[in-house]
């Protein structure tokens, strides 16, 4: 059965990208529509898209559109976008007053309210189509208030009646708390007693906890990490509504693109390999090597992490073993990513210290993401939490074996390798400490100085399926389900 689906984001891969929901979002879009779904995805028109080459048209007559919010109108106008490689179509909210600063996010305390702004948009597009959509999907706490919307204020509309919504949770350690006093614009004339009473009383509004309240069906991104937020140490404040609400909670884990990573055909790479070329891999590592400034040898292992420098990383629990590996082991490391200070300090104190054996890029580039994947032979990922994690995945596929702990989806994606049996894809530990980051890196290591065994656990990797074709499925099946 064909379904009819608004879909709202704040941002999607390639139009604007800060982090996973734009892989989830692009992808979705991608896949939905490729299986005959009507999807109509809103999204910002961020000032950054303007300057892409894509194929784009304003639509004549979504334009000039008011939305009130508190005792402020805006208006905006659509324009629509196609997704490169597709016949999919992005609806894009332009409004310069609101969306024309250089960055996809900011740190203003007025950031609520451009995506109360887009909420609106998504809705009143919707009417001005007479789109009727039967699953509204939602996205983190940016989008969060458009299950309650659709229960008291667009409630009048009968082109809704017949629509369920949904929430994603990407990372549930952001959650949009504001204060009460913008509750006239969270509510738009709604009682207030709809509001969380508790933090209502505290002086604040948690727009999050506020979709967990209202949607009618709850998805994260993997299964592990739909567990794990019910408990307080992962439930970030809100495991109590989450553990209130388990009945409508799923997780869904969520998947590559491998049209984007896939070694068999990466555009980023000269040479492409699969799992019976390794030796192609074991090319590109010595030009990575050669590119890095690390010395060469394919006796010594390369760990690779691309990453964002952050606490959630689990950053500080390298900042012990690290240096005790380098001093006590014969590895290399490749690290690409920025983040916090000290940690960006750390690694770059790591470079000076170990010159030809570490490498640290501070920043991002897709090239050398792409580099790293191919040419590591191990991929370092010790996270706190978790809620999914692409990395991972995408390691597998290029034959760098992952070293996770387990949690969330690395928990999911990756499974413990047996040497006695042969089965398994990676190496994976359960405390987080200095001391279980040490074992995990040895253990890697001693299996690498068995080539037999070390191809076999690189090649049960390499045959995994990851594909958002089947994640789609597990998305579509719990539409279904909710319609049902």
């Amino acid at each position: 059965m064909a379904l009819r689906i608004c879909f709202l984001t704040a941002e999607m891969a390639p139009f604007a990208k800060a982090g996973g929901l734009a892989d989830v979002s692009g992808a979705l879009l991608r896949y939905l529509h490729a299986a005959g779904h009507d999807v109509r995805l809103f999204m910002p028109f961020h000032a950054s898209i303007a300057a892409l080459p894509l194929e784009r048209h304003a639509v004549g007559f979504l334009a000039g559109i008011d939305a009130r919010i508190g005792t402020r109108t805006y208006r905006y106008s659509v324009h629509t976008a196609r997704l490169p490689g597709t016949d999919a179509f992005a609806y894009l909210v332009d409004c310069p007053e609101v969306f024309g600063g250089e960055s996809i996010y900011t740190a203003s305390p007025d950031e609520y309210r451009r995506y109360l702004l887009l909420t609106h948009a998504a809705f009143q597009c919707c009417q001005h189509m007479a789109f009727a959509p039967q699953i509204l999907h939602a996205n983190d706490w940016h989008t969060a208030v458009a299950p309650l919307w659709l229960r008291t204020i667009y409630r009048w509309d009968k082109l809704f009646a017949a629509t369920r919504s949904v929430l994603t949770i990407h990372n549930l350690g952001y959650q949009g708390i504001v204060g009460a006093e913008a509750a006239p614009e969270v509510l738009g004339g709604a009682d207030r007693m709809l509001l969380h009473q508790d933090e209502l009383r505290a002086g604040q509004i948690n727009l999050l906890r506020l979709g967990l309240l209202y949607a009618d069906l709850l998805t994260t991104v993997s299964p592990s990490y739909a567990r794990e937020i019910q408990g307080a140490e992962y439930g970030a404040g809100l495991d109590d509504t989450l553990r209130a609400r388990s009945g409508a909670l799923v997780g869904i884990l969520n998947g590559v693109d491998y049209q984007e990573w896939d070694p068999r055909n990466d555009r980023l790479l000269p040479r492409h390999y699969g799992a019976n070329q390794l030796g192609v891999k074991a090319a590109l590592k010595e030009e990575l090597l050669a590119r890095l400034g690390l010395a060469s040898g394919t006796r010594r292992p390369l760990v690779g992490m691309i990453t964002r420098l952050a606490a959630q990383k689990g950053i500080d629990l390298l900042l012990e073993a690290l240096p005790q590996m380098l001093a006590t082991q014969d590895f290399s490391l490749a690290v690409l990513g920025s983040g916090d200070a000290a940690y960006e300090r750390f690694f770059a104190g790591l470079a000076r210290a170990h010159p030809g054996r570490v490498a640290f890029h501070q920043g991002y580039s897709e090239e050398l993401a792409h580099w790293i994947e191919a040419g590591s032979d191990m991929f370092l990922m010790p996270s706190r939490y978790e809620p999914c994690g692409l990395n991972q995945m995408y390691s597998l596929r290029y034959g760098t074996v992952p070293i996770v702990r387990r949690t969330g989806g690395l928990a999911d994606s990756v499974q413990p390798f047996d040497a006695g049996s042969g089965s398994g894809t990676g190496i994976v530990f359960n405390d987080y400490d200095p001391q279980a980051v040490r074992w995990a890196l040895t253990t890697a290591f001693d299996l690498y100085r068995r080539p037999g065994t070390w191809r076999r656990l690189v090649q049960n990797g390499m045959s995994q399926d990851f594909s958002w074709q089947r994640r789609v499925q597990d998305y579509v099946a719990a539409y279904e389900r909710l319609l049902a």
